[in-house]
């Protein structure tokens, strides 16, 4: 710690990113990138955005959210643009949440969200989790304020229906329920549906994962109007131009590029559904993942062992040195050929 440091971030304990490595070449199976290249017509959009760089950005991203808004059935007023889905995530805590009540959400889910209520000051809950790593629902369920649900969730990859994002939302009427679906494309069915019967709704999704544009840092929010109006009141207040021309190009493409979308999504879920099956064939025990990962885990080997052993051999994965999840690995959905080396690499180590 800094002696210059403020009092406030003293005590924060940041996210930490997957490992992004420089020394050597490894299959990269520890971030939950897409394993193919973005839409072309999204790489020839940046391109051509490039001619325009000396000028600043639109700051209200106009042709983005109405492309947004078109695909998802709402009107551009209903769409916030940002930096990624973590500067957006980051604008509904100070958007939405006060320092007197307590945000809730489940205790195992995406890290970066205990990270948020502390540095922004807010008091938080982190309920357990279900047995079966299932969300503690009715947990989240009345006495907060502000409930943060990641569906499917990360790092299990279980994800909820509509009915149960529809109970929280009628649980807590008077508050903010954030749904954040950053995974949502690979099984799981979004809530943007219900948006209209629940102003206390807010969606977020990103262009990291299913559209290929991790290197890019595009995501957005989709609720009525007075949160959309909220998120522009923070967003205001620390920088207008959160997302540049070339991001709003590159993401207004891929959006529109339906056709390139389905194959992303259908060839990402088809060689998680064999990977799932070749995991269990090896005695692994699989989480049900409708995202781009699976959670697993060997009754014969500590988790820490695999994560050491798959590194030697050239792949990386992710693993939390937490008790609850300490034996288990959070594995991204490569090609199939990096599914294939991490398969041989797995029947060695088990």
């Amino acid at each position: 710690m800094n002696r210059y440091w403020s009092k406030r971030i003293q005590t924060i304990v940041p996210y930490t990113p997957g490992e992004q490595p420089k020394d050597r070449k490894f299959i990269k199976l520890n971030t939950n990138e897409c394993p193919y290249p973005p839409s072309p017509r999204a790489v020839e959009a940046i391109r051509a955005a490039g001619e325009s760089l000396r000028l600043y950005p639109d700051p209200e991203c106009a042709d983005l959210r109405s492309a947004i808004a078109e695909r998802e059935g709402l009107e551009p007023g209903q769409v916030f643009c940002g930096n990624g889905s973590d500067e957006v995530l980051a604008f509904a805590f100070q958007a939405f949440f006060n320092p007197d009540r307590e945000v809730v959400f489940p205790r195992i889910t995406y890290s970066f969200y205990p990270v948020y209520t502390d540095f922004f000051g807010l008091r938080r809950r982190e309920v357990p989790m279900n047995p079966d790593f299932s969300d503690p629902i009715d947990l989240l369920c009345g006495d907060n304020g502000g409930v943060v649900l990641a569906n499917p969730n990360a790092p299990t990859g279980i994800a909820v229906g509509l009915d149960t994002v529809e109970k929280l939302l009628k649980a807590n009427p008077d508050v903010v329920v954030i749904v954040d679906e950053a995974y949502i494309d690979f099984g799981a069915d979004s809530a943007v549906g219900l948006i209209r019967r629940y102003p206390n709704l807010l969606v977020v999704q990103t262009t990291s994962k299913s559209r290929a544009l991790a290197g890019l840092r595009v995501g957005w929010a989709m609720g009525e109007r007075g949160l959309i109006d909220g998120l522009r009141c923070v967003r205001d207040s620390v920088n207008s131009y959160t997302v540049d021309r070339l991001a709003q190009a590159g993401a207004a493409a891929a959006v529109r590029d339906e056709d390139y979308f389905q194959s992303i999504r259908r060839r990402v879920t088809d060689t998680r559904r064999r990977t799932e099956e070749t995991l269990k064939e090896m005695g692994f025990i699989v989480l049900p993942s409708q995202a781009n990962f699976l959670f697993a885990r060997h009754p014969g080997r500590a988790g820490k062992d695999l994560l050491d052993g798959l590194r030697e051999r050239g792949i990386l994965v992710r693993w939390w040195d937490n008790p609850e999840i300490r034996d288990w690995l959070r594995i991204s959905i490569g090609t199939d050929g990096e599914m294939a080396a991490l398969a041989a690499a797995l029947k060695e180590l088990v």
